[in-house]
C-alpha cells in the first residue's frame, strides 16, 4: 500500500541521541513535539526534518547554483518522505550588527528608501542616496552612525602610571597588545616614567600625535628585524581604528571596551539619523525619511495610506503587509530605526515571526522553536491566534514548545524521552490531547498554580532612584534583598532596562545570567566551558610527567589526521557533503600517544565520557567536584564532560550559563527568563536550585513570564501598563498573594492559574 501524501513518513531517525525511530505527522495540522530538555525534539524537527527538506530543496537547482548555496549533510535516517519545502523560525538572538534595526531586519528600508526617491520633495533621484551606509547619504560628522563617539583622555590615561603599568586602559593600545607594546619599544617613550612627569611636548606627541605637517615614525620590532611605523598620536589611532569603523566587525574588541573609554552624544548635524542634512530636507506631507522612522508603526501605517500618488501608492501597498503584521503581533509601539539590539526577548521573538509571515504560499511546514519564549501570557494568545491562521491557509506548523496553553490548541502532540540526553531519544507519546492526560508522559496539562502564602521575611533593600533608561518613566522603586524577587511584565514594558541598566549601574557587583550566546562550537566541551579542563589536564600531566598540551585535542594531543576534530569532511565537490568518523582514531580525537597514558586507570577519552554524576564520584579534586556539583544542580548530571557546546539544547545552554556563575562568590543574581527551553519537570528543578540559592543568603531577581516562578516568589514587582512608550512604570509590588488582588495583566493570569484554567 502506497504512503499517504497527507503523511510527513520518518523512519530510522538517529541524529544525536534518536534511537532509530518512526514517526508519521499529519499535514496541514498543529503539531507540537514537547519533553524534557536535550529529550530530542530539535533532532527530530530541525535536524532530520527541516535540515532534509531544506537538502531536497537545493536539488531543483543546476550544480554551478548549488555549490553558492548552504550545503547541507543527508541527515542519519532509514526514510524521509512526502516533505513539503520548510520555514524555519529559530530561538537564535537577531540583530548582531550595531545597525541593524526593525527597518533593516523585516527588509522595509528599501521600500521607504525607494518611496522617498520616488515622491519626496523637493527630489532626490536615487533610493540609495538615502542610506546612511551611502556616501552621498551619510552624516559627514558622525559617518553615517547618528552618535558622535569621542574618546575620553581621563577615561583611558591613567596619569599617574607609567606605559608599563598599563597607564593606558584600552586594552589593544596597552601592554598586552602590540601597538602598546610598540610604544614601549620604540624609543619615543619612557616606558616606566608616569605620564604626568612626561615633559608638555613628550606628552602632548604620546597623546596627540606631531604637530600638523610634521611626521615622527618609530622601529617596530619584528622576527624579520626592527621596521619603522608612524607615530599618529594615542587619540588619533584610537578615533581611527575603533571609531571610525564598525565596531561589532572588529574581532579584538567589543563595543563594550570601546564605549568604556568614550564619550558618547547624539550627532547634532543629523540629531541622531545618521543621514546628511541635504537629505533630511527631502519630504513626504512634511515628513523626511527620518522621521518616518521614528514614527510608532500604527502612526507609520496611517502615514502610508495617505498616499495617493500612483507611484508611491504602489510602493506604499508592499509596506504596509509587513508592519500590519507587526502590529497584529501586538508590536505597533515599535518603530522601524528601532535597534534590534535593544528588543526586549519576547519583542525579537515576535518580529522574527512578523518576518516569516508575509508569504502567500501555502502547503508549506512552518517549525517554530518554541515561540511563546519571552512572551507574556496575554501575549501568548496573539501567537496562538496567529498560528491558527497559518494553519487555516493549508500549512502544516511543527512547534517546540512547553507552553501549556500552546499544547493545548495541538492537533497532534509527540512527546520526546523519557528523559533527557542518552536517556532520551525514544517517542514516548503521539496522539490528541485526551489520550496525553491518561498516558505516562511527563508533560501534565492539569496544572494549578502554588501561590507562596508564607514569603520570607524581608530585611533590607536594594534602591533605584529615577531611573530614566530607555522607556523608564522616573522609576523609583526598592528591591527586596536576601529573597527570591519576580520582576514580570508585557514585552517592551521595561524589565530589562530597570535590571541590566539601571540595576546594574547602582549595583555593578551584580552577577548577571543573560540570554546572550556562549559560543557554541564542537570544540568546546562541557568541561570546557565550566573551566574544569584545565585541571583535568593538569592531573594527567602531573601523573605522567608529560606536557598538559598532550591531553587536549586543540592541542598536542590532536589526532594528527582529524586534527582533532573526530570526524572527517572529504571535499566531495557539487555532491552533498558528508560527515564520516575519523578511522584513525575512531573519533576519539586524540592520538594514540595521547591516549597511552592513565589516570587512575582511565586515559583522557574515557575521562571525559564520564557523566557529570559519575564524574563527581571519580574525582577527589575539590574545584572539580564543586563546579560539577553545580552542573548537577541545575538538572544537567546526565551529560558528559566531554559533550561539545554545539550539541546542546536551547534549555541546556542556558542551564549551563547558570551553572558557570553558581561556584562564584556574590550574593547578587539576576536571571533573564531563566525557564526559556525547559519543561515543567525542569522548572521545578531551577525553582528548588533558586530558593536554595536564597537559603544560603544571596538574593536572587529573575525576569520572568512563567507564573509557576511569579507564584513561588516572595515579591513581585510588575512593570507596565503596556510596551514601549505605554510602559516603563511600575504597576504592583508585593507578594505573589496580593497580586490576586491587583487589576494587572499579569494578576489576570495568575487569578485564572489558581482557578485551574491556566496558563504558563
Amino acid at each position: 500500500m502506497s504512503a499517504r501524501n497527507d503523511e510527513i513518513i520518518l523512519k530510522g531517525l538517529k541524529e544525536n541521541n534518536l534511537k532509530n525511530i518512526d514517526l508519521t505527522i499529519p499535514k496541514e495540522k498543529i503539531v507540537v513535539f514537547t519533553g524534557l530538555s536535550g529529550s530530542g525534539k530539535s533532532s527530530v524537527a530541525f535536524d532530520t526534518l527541516a535540515t532534509e527538506s531544506r537538502r531536497q530543496m537545493t536539488l531543483n537547482y543546476p550544480l554551478y547554483v548549488r555549490n553558492q548555496m548552504p550545503r547541507y549533510e543527508r541527515p542519519r535516517a532509514d526514510l524521509m518522505q512526502n516533505l513539503s519545502p520548510v520555514v524555519v523560525v529559530e530561538q537564535r538572538s537577531v540583530g548582531g550588527n550595531s545597525r541593524s534595526t526593525v527597518g533593516t531586519y523585516m527588509d522595509l528600508d528599501p521600500l521607504i528608501r525607494l518611496l522617498f526617491s520616488r515622491i519626496g520633495k523637493p527630489a532626490i533621484d536615487s533610493a540609495t542616496d538615502f542610506s546612511s551606509h551611502s556616501s552621498f547619504g551619510m552624516c559627514p560628522d558622525c559617518n553615517g552612525f547618528g552618535e558622535v563617539v569621542a574618546p575620553d583622555l581621563d577615561k583611558m590615561v591613567d596619569f599617574e602610571k607609567s606605559l608599563r603599568e598599563y597607564a593606558v586602559r584600552f586594552k589593544p593600545l596597552s601592554p598586552s597588545g602590540w601597538q602598546g607594546n610598540w610604544m614601549m619599544t620604540g624609543g619615543l617613550f619612557d616606558p616606566d616614567l608616569p605620564i604626568k612627569d612626561y615633559p608638555e611636548e613628550k606628552r602632548n606627541l604620546l597623546l596627540y600625535g606631531p604637530p600638523e605637517g610634521e611626521r615622527v615614525f618609530a622601529p617596530f620590532h619584528t622576527k624579520n628585524g626592527p621596521q619603522d611605523h608612524e607615530w599618529d598620536g594615542l587619540l588619533p589611532r584610537f578615533t581611527r581604528l575603533y571609531i571610525n569603523r564598525d565596531i561589532s566587525k572588529l574581532k579584538q574588541v567589543s563595543q563594550e571596551d570601546v564605549f568604556a573609554v568614550s564619550t558618547r552624544a547624539t550627532c547634532p548635524t543629523c540629531q541622531g539619523s545618521g543621514l546628511n542634512p541635504i537629505v533630511l530636507e527631502c519630504r513626504i506631507d512634511g515628513l523626511n525619511i527620518a522621521e518616518y522612522g521614528q514614527l510608532e508603526l500604527t502612526e507609520l501605517l496611517l502615514e502610508l495610506k495617505k498616499i495617493i500618488d500612483p507611484m508611491g501608492e504602489s510602493i506604499a501597498s508592499q509596506a504596509i503587509p509587513p508592519i500590519q503584521q507587526l502590529v497584529k503581533m501586538g508590536l505597533g509601539y515599535l518603530s522601524l530605526s528601532r535597534k534590534m539590539g535593544t528588543l526586549s526577548g519576547g519583542e525579537a521573538q515576535r518580529v522574527k515571526i512578523a518576518r516569516h509571515l508575509g508569504s502567500s504560499l501555502n502547503n508549506l511546514t512552518y517549525i517554530f522553536d518554541e515561540p511563546s519564549a519571552g512572551l507574556h501570557p496575554e501575549e501568548v494568545d496573539l501567537l496562538i491566534q496567529m498560528l491558527k491562521g497559518l494553519k487555516e491557509q493549508h500549512n502544516t506548523i511543527i512547534l517546540i514548545e512547553h507552553d501549556r496553553s500552546v499544547i493545548k490548541i495541538a492537533d497532534e502532540i509527540i512527546e520526546m524521552g523519557p528523559e533527557a540526553g542518552v536517556n532520551g531519544g525514544k517517542v514516548v507519546y503521539q496522539g490528541n490531547l485526551a489520550g496525553l492526560r491518561g498516558s505516562s508522559a511527563a508533560t501534565v496539562l492539569d496544572h494549578k498554580l502554588e501561590i507562596n502564602k508564607s514569603p520570607r521575611e524581608i530585611n533590607g533593600h536594594f534602591t533605584i532612584n529615577r531611573a530614566n533608561n530607555n522607556n523608564l518613566k522616573n522609576v523609583s522603586v526598592q528591591i527586596p534583598k536576601h529573597v527570591l524577587v519576580s520582576l514580570c511584565g508585557v514585552s517592551g514594558s521595561g524589565k530589562s532596562s530597570l535590571m541590566f541598566e539601571a540595576f546594574t549601574a547602582r549595583y555593578p557587583e551584580t552577577i548577571m545570567v543573560g540570554q546572550g550566546a556562549i559560543g557554541l562550537s564542537s570544540r568546546s566541551t562541557l568541561a570546557t566551558y565550566m573551566g574544569i579542563m584545565d585541571t583535568i589536564r593538569s592531573l594527567f600531566s602531573k601523573e605522567t610527567r608529560q606536557p598538559a598540551g598532550l591531553f587536549s585535542f586543540n592541542s598536542l594531543g590532536a589526532c594528527s589526521v582529524c586534527k582533532g576534530k573526530g570526524v572527517l569532511t572529504p571535499d566531495v565537490a557539487f555532491a552533498d557533503p558528508i560527515t564520516v568518523s575519523c578511522e584513525a582514531c575512531g573519533g576519539a580525537r586524540y592520538s594514540n600517544e595521547s591516549l597511552s597514558y592513565r589516570y587512575r586507570d582511565k586515559n583522557i577519552e574515557e575521562i571525559l565520557k564520564l557523566t557529570i554524576d559519575e564524574a563527581i564520584d571519580f574525582f577527589d579534586i575539590q574545584r572539580i567536584k564543586t563546579r560539577a556539583r553545580t552542573l548537577q544542580d541545575v538538572g544537567l548530571g546526565y551529560m558528559s564532560l566531554g559533550q561539545t557546546t554545539s550539541s546542546l539544547s536551547g534549555g541546556e545552554v542556558q542551564r549551563l550559563k547558570l551553572a558557570s556563575h553558581l561556584h562564584k562568590e556574590g550574593q547578587i543574581y539576576v536571571l533573564d527568563e531563566p525557564s526559556l527551553g525547559l519543561h515543567t519537570k525542569d522548572n521545578r528543578k531551577l525553582l528548588d536550585l533558586f530558593q536554595n540559592i536564597v537559603n544560603r543568603g544571596n538574593s536572587v531577581i529573575i525576569i520572568e513570564h512563567n507564573l509557576d516562578y511569579i507564584a513561588a516568589s516572595d515579591w513581585v514587582i510588575e512593570l507596565g501598563p503596556g510596551g514601549g512608550r505605554r510602559g516603563g512604570q511600575i504597576i504592583f509590588e508585593g507578594p505573589p498573594a496580593e497580586m490576586l488582588e491587583a487589576e494587572t495583566l499579569t494578576a489576570k493570569w495568575l487569578k485564572a492559574g489558581v482557578n485551574e484554567q491556566f496558563r504558563t
